[in-house]
C-alpha cells in the first residue's frame, strides 16, 4: 500500500486558534517547521486564499509524501523541504521566504508516525526500535536501548523524560536485553514498574525520552527559535505548540529573553547588554485546547500554544 493510500486519522491541534493569532490573510507568506500530514498547512492554505503560500518542512520523507497527496489541489501555493526545521533560516532563504508574515512550529510526534508500523514511536505497536524522524540519522532507539550503559540510559531517561523512576527503569532494560520491538519494550516496563495513574502508559516518558535524545529535538527547537527572528517580518507571529514541560520551558525562556530591554545576569547593578526587546509577547499564559477539542482529539490534552510578534 502507497503512504497517499494509508486512511490515518489526524486532527491538527487548535487550529482555530492557530488561525487568530497568526493572523491568517489573503496574500500571506507562511512557513509550517512540522509539516507533518498538512492539517494546519491545509488550514492556512484555506484562510490565506487568494494568494497565501506556505512553506512546509519536515525530516520526515514519509511526511513529505503524505503531505504532497493531500495537498495536490494547492501546488502553485505550496512548496515543501525535506529537512531539519534548525535549518529553519537557510531553508527560507532557499526558498525566498523571509519576510514571512507567520511560523507555526507544532512539536512532537505527528500521528502518522504513531501510526506506521516501520517506526517504533508507539508502544502499543509490535515496531522495530527506531525512532527516527529521518532515515538519514544513523542513532536509533534500538542501539540505545541495546547497547548504552545503564547510567546513560538513566541520564537519557531522567533529562529528556524527566522521569522519576530513571535509574529502576534504566536497570530493568539493561536486565531484559536485547529488545527488539517497541512493544516488548512497553511491556518489560509495564510489567515492572507500579503505575500510580491509570490513565498514563508507565512506559509513556521512556519513549519520549528516547526519541527526543534520538533526533536532538531540544537543541533544533532552540537553534529554530533564534533564526525565527531572522526571518519574521516586522509584524510578523510566531506561534508553537508544545507538549511537555522540556520543549515549553525553552519556548517560555526565549519569548521572556527577547521581550526584555536588559538580559544581563542578576549580580550586575548597571546594565551593559544594550539589549532592545526584538519581540512582544501575545499570549502572556500559553493557550490550552478547548474541552471540546480534548473529548475528540486526546492527544490533544497536553498541548501548550505560545505566540510572539515581531517588532524590531
Amino acid at each position: 500500500m502507497l503512504l497517499k493510500d494509508l486512511d490515518i486519522q489526524h486532527n491538527p491541534v487548535m487550529v482555530p486558534e492557530i488561525l487568530k493569532y497568526l493572523e491568517v490573510t489573503s496574500g500571506g507568506r507562511y512557513i509550517d517547521c512540522t509539516l507533518g500530514e498538512a492539517g494546519h498547512t491545509k488550514s492556512i492554505l484555506d484562510a490565506s486564499t487568494p494568494g497565501g503560500e506556505v512553506l512546509g518542512i519536515d525530516a520526515d520523507h514519509e511526511a513529505i509524501e503524505v503531505s504532497h497527496s493531500r495537498l495536490i489541489d494547492y501546488q502553485e501555493r505550496f512548496v515543501s523541504v525535506n529537512d531539519n526545521f534548525r535549518n529553519l533560516k537557510k531553508i527560507a532563504m532557499r526558498k525566498d521566504f523571509i519576510p514571512s508574515h507567520g511560523i507555526l512550529m507544532d512539536l512532537g510526534v505527528s500521528s502518522l508516525q504513531l501510526n506506521l508500523e516501520t517506526r517504533g514511536f508507539s508502544f502499543m505497536r509490535k515496531s522495530p526500535l527506531d525512532m527516527r524522524f529521518s532515515f538519514n540519522q544513523k542513532l536509533t532507539a534500538d542501539q540505545v536501548v541495546n547497547s548504552f550503559q545503564e547510567n546513560e540510559l538513566a541520564d537519557i531517561l531522567y533529562n529528556f523524560g524527566e522521569e522519576r523512576r530513571a535509574r529502576k527503569i534504566a536497570k530493568i532494560i539493561v536486565q531484559n536485553r536485547p529488545i527488539k520491538y517497541s512493544s516488548e519494550l512497553a511491556e518489560i516496563i509495564k510489567k515492572n514498574i507500579k503505575v500510580t495513574n491509570f490513565k498514563i502508559n508507565p512506559a509513556t516518558k521512556t519513549f519520549q525520552a528516547l526519541r527526543i535524545y534520538i533526533n536532538e529535538e531540544l537543541s533544533a527547537l532552540s537553534d529554530a527559535l533564534e533564526q525565527s527572528l531572522d526571518i519574521l517580518g516586522i509584524g510578523g507571529k510566531l506561534a508553537v505548540i508544545s507538549y511537555h514541560s522540556l520543549e515549553d520551558r525553552i519556548v517560555k525562556n526565549f519569548f521572556r529573553k527577547e521581550s526584555k530591554y536588559c538580559i544581563c545576569l542578576p549580580n550586575v547593578s548597571k546594565c551593559e547588554c544594550n539589549h532592545e526587546p526584538k519581540l512582544k509577547i501575545i499570549t502572556k499564559k500559553p493557550i490550552s485546547p478547548s474541552s471540546n477539542e480534548i473529548a475528540s482529539n486526546r492527544r490533544s490534552r497536553s498541548a501548550k500554544l505560545r505566540v510572539i510578534e515581531r517588532i524590531l
